[in-house]
């Protein structure tokens, strides 16, 4: 699946983000989880990579069926802020 660059930047950040869901990159670019992953590993050095699988493996903000019902944004409320 070809997509353009934004799309692959703005996929990465959100595979980054500890609060998105890979729910979330599924309905925006109908990437499902496996398929995350597998970008991920093309799209990130070796190291970046590695780093990424041990932050998300678990972590249960990343699964919206795992996840608190107390979070209710995706992001951090200071993730975006103007500074």
């Amino acid at each position: 699946m070809a997509l353009p660059k934004e799309s692959e930047s703005r996929i990465i950040e959100m595979a980054w983000e500890d609060r998105t869901p890979f729910e979330a990159i599924e309905l925006q670019f109908g990437l499902t989880e496996p398929e995350v992953i597998k970008f991920m590993r093309a799209n990130l050095k070796r190291s970046s990579f590695n780093l990424w699988r041990a932050r998300v493996s678990g972590r249960a903000t990343k699964h919206t069926k795992l996840r608190s019902s107390d979070v209710l944004r995706g992001y951090c409320p200071t993730q975006y802020k103007q500074r």
